[in-house]
C-alpha cells in the first residue's frame, strides 16, 4: 500500500485505505476499484491523494496509531464543535466537549495499548477539511509525545483537549485567508496570527469544561523556545504548547495544503531534530521525534548502494533505520527474491531519497518492458 497524488490515479487501480469524508461518511471502501468518475470526484472534492493497492510491488496493511472508528469519530465531532463556535463569547456546546473527552480518552486508552506503534501514515483529508483533520492528528501526535515523557492520564487529557482545540480561533479568521494558494502579505499574516488569542479567549471562557492549561496551548502553540514565535514572543513557554507545537509543524509540514505539496516525512523530521534548544526544548523534540518514522511503511527509496528497497517497519528508537525490503539492484533491475535488511543492525548503506511517484512508474516501466 502507497500513497498517490489523486491526479496521477488510473482507472483499474485499486483503494487501499477507506477514504471518509468529515462527516465520517464513506466516500470509497478499501480495495474497490477506481474508474474515471471515481478519480473526478476525489478531485473535486480537493483529496490531494489516497493509498492505493500496487500489485507490481510488495505489498502489506500500513498500520495507523489509532483505530480508524475512532479516528473517523473524532474527526466528525472536531468538525462539529469548531463549525459551532460563533463568537470569542458564545460558549460551546456542553455535551460536544463531554463527547471530546470520552474520545480523547479513548485515543490515550488505544496508544497506551500499544506503546511500541510508530507513526506511519498521512491523513487523508480534503482541502476543505483540513482543519478538522489536523486538529486529530495534532491531538494523537501530542499524545504520543506525552506518554513517551511519562505523563499521567491526568496530564495526558489536558494536553489533549489543548492540542484538539489549538486551532479553534481559526474559526473566526476569513477562509480566504488560511486557504490563500499564494503569499501572504505582512497584513494578512497579521490576521491569521490573531488566531491564537481567539483560541485562547474562546476556551477561556468554556471553565470549567476546559481548564486554564489547556486553554493556554491555544495561546502559546505558536511560540518558540528562542523567542521568535507569535504572539507575546516568550521563552517561557509550557511543555504542553511546546509538544502541540511540534505536532503542528510536523502535521502540517506533511500535509498536502491548497498553496502547496506536502513535505516528505524525513523534511519534517530532520528539521524537527534540527530545532532543539532553539525553536523547542531539546528533551521535547527528542521524545516526540521518537515514535516517528522518518521513512514511513510503504516508501520506495533509495539506497547509498543506489539500489531501490520498499520501507517495510521501523522499530520504536529507530527512526531513521527501517527494516527494508531491496526489490531493484543498482542498475534498476529487478531481483528475482526480495532481500531483507534491518537498517539498525548495520552502518555501511544509508537512505539516500525517498522515490516521488513519478520515479516509481518510470521505474515500473522500465521493468516491464525488460521482462516483456
Amino acid at each position: 500500500m502507497r500513497r498517490v497524488p489523486t491526479t496521477a490515479l488510473r482507472p483499474g487501480m485499486r483503494v487501499g485505505h477507506t477514504i471518509y469524508n468529515s462527516n465520517g461518511e464513506i466516500l470509497l471502501k478499501s480495495n474497490v476499484l477506481l474508474n474515471k468518475n471515481y478519480i473526478n470526484s476525489l478531485i473535486k472534492m480537493g483529496i490531494p491523494a489516497i493509498y492505493i493497492i500496487d500489485e507490481s510491488l510488495p505489498d502489506f496493511f500500513v498500520e495507523d496509531v489509532i483505530d480508524e472508528k475512532t479516528r473517523v469519530e473524532t474527526i466528525k465531532l472536531t468538525k462539529r464543535i469548531l463549525t459551532d463556535t460563533e463568537s470569542t463569547k458564545s460558549p460551546l456546546n456542553k455535551t460536544h466537549l463531554t463527547e471530546a473527552r470520552k474520545s480523547i480518552n479513548k485515543i490515550i486508552d488505544q496508544l497506551l495499548e500499544k506503546p511500541y506503534v510508530m507513526v506511519n501514515m498521512v491523513d487523508i483529508r480534503s482541502f476543505d477539511d483540513y482543519l478538522f483533520g489536523h486538529s486529530v492528528n495534532v491531538c494523537v501526535l501530542s499524545l504520543i509525545a506525552g506518554i513517551s515523557l511519562g505523563y499521567n492520564k491526568t496530564e495526558l487529557m489536558l494536553l489533549g483537549m489543548g492540542a484538539l482545540m489549538h486551532d479553534i480561533g481559526k474559526t473566526l479568521i476569513p477562509s480566504q485567508l488560511l486557504n490563500k494558494p499564494g503569499p501572504l502579505t505582512a497584513d494578512e499574516f497579521n490576521v491569521i496570527k490573531q488566531h491564537s488569542e481567539l483560541g485562547y479567549t474562546i476556551l477561556s471562557n468554556n471553565e470549567p469544561h476546559i481548564k486554564k492549561i489547556s486553554a493556554l496551548i491555544a495561546l502559546q502553540h505558536h511560540e518558540r523556545f528562542n523567542g521568535d514565535g507569535y504572539p507575546k514572543g516568550l521563552r517561557d513557554i509550557h511543555e504542553f504548547s511546546q509538544i502541540t507545537g511540534m505536532a503542528d509543524v510536523f502535521d502540517a509540514m506533511t500535509a498536502d495544503r491548497v498553496y502547496r505539496k506536502a513535505h516528505p516525512t524525513f523534511e519534517a523530521y530532520e528539521m524537527l531534530a534540527g530545532s532543539g534548544n532553539f525553536l523547542f526544548d531539546y528533551k521535547l523534540v527528542r521524545a516526540f521525534l521518537a515514535s516517528i518514522a522518518a521513512y514511513p511503511a510503504g516508501s520506495l527509496v533509495r539506497l547509498s548502494t543506489n539500489e531501490i528497497a520498499m520501507v517495510t517497519e521501523t522499530a520504536k528508537g529507530f527512526s531513521l533505520y527501517p527494516k527494508i525490503m531491496i526489490i531493484f539492484d543498482a542498475e534498476k533491475k529487478r531481483l528475482k527474491e526480495p532481500v531483507e535488511v534491518d537498517m539498525s543492525k548495520q552502518s555501511t548503506v544509508t537512505i539516500v531519497e525517498i522515490l516521488e511517484y513519478e520515479e516509481i512508474e518510470e521505474l515500473k516501466i522500465r521493468d516491464l518492458m525488460r521482462t516483456s
